[in-house]
Order: structure tokens, then sequence, then C-alpha cells
């Protein structure tokens, strides 16, 4: 799904905005919000992971060796 998506968004940059022809015209939604969708898409699949939310750090406090 996410090369779909870069698919068409690479495809959707190259060409036009808009376009008329016989048949009608048709209308991209601008790069802009095609970008947010995938930065959108891209975390919703990040936070699909429940290990993720578990990490270990270890705190040291100041002044100790």
């Amino acid at each position: 799904m996410a090369d779909e998506l870069d698919s068409t968004i690479r495809e959707n940059a190259t060409g036009p905005k808009r376009a008329r022809g016989d048949a009608g015209e048709m209308e991209q939604h601008p790069l802009k919000d095609q970008i947010a969708a995938d930065k959108y898409l891209a975390e919703k699949r990040a936070g699909q992971n429940p290990a993720k939310g578990f990490t270990r750090v270890k705190i040291v406090p100041p002044g100790t060796v």
C-alpha cells in the first residue's frame, strides 16, 4: 500500500493539476494535501505496533559517577 501511495504521489506531482477534455474536467488534490495524507498514513502504520510504546531507558541522576 505504501508503494502504491508513493507512486501515486509521484505521478500526481509530475502530471498537470487540472485537465480539460471532451469528456469533462478533472482536478487533483494539491500536492501539500497528498503529502499530509502520506505522513498521516505513515504515522498510523507506526502506531499499529504496540511494542513501540515500551522502550527501555537508563536514567542517570546528575552528579553520579
